[in-house]
């Protein structure tokens, strides 16, 4: 966010989110499937719920905090590795994650 930004639901108040919303928009042009191309956008203090609705699978920041450089690592390691057959939510990573769903939030998937 903008160092003065109070509106969470405006997105002149974030100084990146828009690259990201439009990027995930474009990608979603390519592979419509949130299966087949999972995607992580987002940094700290992102417009979440804009990342969300333009198509990512998961984003950070929900609670608009700082995350740690690892946490999308974490979710990316998590994705790859599970097998195509389960289901996977935030809920099974977050407690990898030093802040949890405050950081990174995201919807259900099956890999």
């Amino acid at each position: 966010m903008i160092k003065n930004g109070k509106n969470y639901n405006d997105i002149y108040n974030y100084r990146n989110s828009r690259y990201f919303i439009n990027t995930v928009k474009e990608a979603r042009i390519w592979s419509k499937s949130r299966n087949d191309l999972v995607i992580f956008a987002g940094a700290c203090q992102s417009f979440f719920e804009a990342i969300m609705e333009a198509g990512a699978n998961f984003a950070s920041s929900p609670a608009r905090i700082l995350i740690d450089f690892m946490d999308p690592l974490i979710v990316a390691e998590k994705v790859a590795t599970t097998e195509t057959y389960k289901y996977i939510s935030i809920n099974d990573i977050a407690y990898e994650l030093r802040d949890g769903t405050k950081g990174v939030g995201g919807s259900r998937i099956k890999r």
